[in-house]
Order: structure tokens, then C-alpha cells, then sequence
């Protein structure tokens, strides 16, 4: 009689622990540490856009693992930088809509793609002193490895005291929501998480500044599509023109990406 009461508790635990839900550990895919030093941001980041140099404002980027003039790390902050510039060859972008090169600038991006599944959930996080002035063009966003859109911009500053929160579903279907952001330049956090949604085909983006959720926005057919995320200094573009005739700076330090599930 007492073996028997034993295995039956043994049965009703075991089948207690396969209803408990298995809860993983999320995943660090970008250690906030990974501007520590040349060694770890190339660890973890490339430099430039994907594609090259050139994308839709004044500014090409330049930069490479033994030339940090724009591209700067120090005290576990990143620093990207524009300079003006004149006599750029070609002289003008060769991304649409090809204006003029005036800037020297820097970006990077993360090595490892993003792709949100209904298996995988992701939260990007970072703190950032972006420039505000009229003609500058920072930006912290998720863009398509093949083709355009999706797009998300996790935070972009486009020439006033704003952030905006965009989302590209289509390139004419854009939701944006735009939150004041101080132009003292002091440091503020950003994060933004992303889940898929039960019809395992659209993507929810949770956006926060400084801790507080400031909009909630989806993206259509965003699942299963694999997006690099950038930090770019662009200038004028969507900012205006003319931009600053002196150096701008765009400081980024903590930037942490996880991954939750499989």
C-alpha cells in the first residue's frame, strides 16, 4: 500500500512539472559592454551601413578598424561624428535621392540580424545624447537585409527637439508617433520590444523613452524577416539644409540587445 501511494505521487508530480510552463532565459545577442573598447565594438559591430557609405542625407560615412576620426570610442561611449567636408568624390550620394556629399560622418551596425519569430521575441535598448540641431540626423533603427521596407526606426532626430517612433510598412504606410526629447544633450534611454503577434505574421514594437511606454505600433508582415539594426549621424536629408558649418556630435553608450525563446 505504501509503494503504490508512492508511485502515485510520483505520477502526480511528474505530470504537475510538465504543466509548469519552461520559462528560458533570455539571450544576450549585444552585451551593453560592447563600447568598451575598438576590440569588442568590432566584436560585435560593423562599420558602416550595410550596403557601404552612402545612404539618403549629405553625410558618407567613413571609418574602418584603423581609422576612428568620426567613429570614436572612449569611456564605454560611442561618439559618432560629421565633419564638413568639400571636394567629396563622387560628389554626390549614390543612394536615392543622390544629394551632394558636405558631410564625413560615421555609423555602425550590429553583425547579427535581427529576426522576430513566433518563437523569438527581442528588446533593444540603449542611452543616447542626440544632436537636435536644424540639419542633423541621428538615428538608432531596424531596416530590411533584402529588400525595403520593413522598417523601424527605434529613435530618429530629424533637426527640432523631438524623437520619432516610426514604423514602414509599406513605403507610402508609415505610422509615426513624435515625443519631445530635451536638446540639452544630457543622456536619456530608449527601448523598444518586439514581439510577434498570435497570427504569427505581424510584429508588435513596444517603444519606450527613459523607462515610460510612449507608443505601441505594428508592423505588417514584419515575422520571419531578418533587419539590421544601425546607428547613423546622417545630415540634412529630412533634417533640412543647410546643417551645421562646425563638427556635430552623436554620443551612444549601454546598447543592449536580448533575445527571449529559441
Amino acid at each position: 500500500m505504501i509503494y503504490l501511494r508512492n508511485q502515485f505521487s510520483a505520477v502526480v508530480l511528474a505530470v504537475a512539472f510538465l504543466a509548469i510552463p519552461l520559462v528560458r532565459a533570455a539571450t544576450t545577442v549585444i552585451p551593453s559592454t560592447s563600447f568598451s573598447s575598438y576590440t569588442t565594438l568590432e566584436q560585435y559591430w560593423a562599420y558602416l551601413y550595410p550596403w557601404g557609405s552612402d545612404h539618403n542625407g549629405s553625410a558618407r560615412m567613413v571609418g574602418n578598424s584603423s581609422y576612428h576620426e568620426n567613429i570614436v570610442i572612449a569611456s564605454s561611449t560611442l561618439s559618432l561624428i560629421a565633419t564638413p567636408t568639400s571636394g567629396a568624390v563622387p560628389p554626390t550620394s549614390t543612394a536615392n535621392p543622390n544629394p551632394a556629399i558636405h558631410y564625413a560622418s560615421g555609423t555602425i551596425y550590429a553583425k547579427e540580424q535581427i529576426t522576430v519569430t513566433s518563437a523569438n521575441s527581442y528588446t533593444i535598448t540603449g542611452e543616447f545624447s542626440a544632436p537636435t540641431t536644424f540639419g542633423t540626423w541621428p538615428a538608432f533603427w531596424l531596416t530590411a537585409v533584402v529588400g525595403w521596407p520593413p522598417e523601424t526606426d527605434l529613435g530618429e532626430w530629424k533637426g527640432t527637439a523631438d524623437t520619432w517612433f516610426n514604423t514602414f510598412n509599406t513605403s507610402t504606410v508609415v505610422v509615426s508617433d513624435i515625443v519631445p526629447w530635451p536638446s540639452d544633450l544630457s543622456f536619456h534611454s530608449l527601448k523598444a520590444v518586439l514581439t510577434a503577434e498570435s497570427n504569427n505574421v505581424d510584429v508588435r514594437i513596444d517603444f519606450y523613452m527613459d523607462n515610460e511606454l510612449k507608443t505601441t505600433q505594428f508592423g505588417s508582415g514584419f515575422v520571419g524577416a531578418a533587419l539590421w539594426l544601425i546607428i547613423d549621424l546622417q545630415m540634412e536629408g529630412s533634417s533640412g539644409s543647410p546643417g551645421p558649418t562646425g563638427t556635430t556630435t552623436y554620443m551612444i553608450r549601454n546598447v543592449e540587445i536580448t533575445r527571449s525563446g529559441d
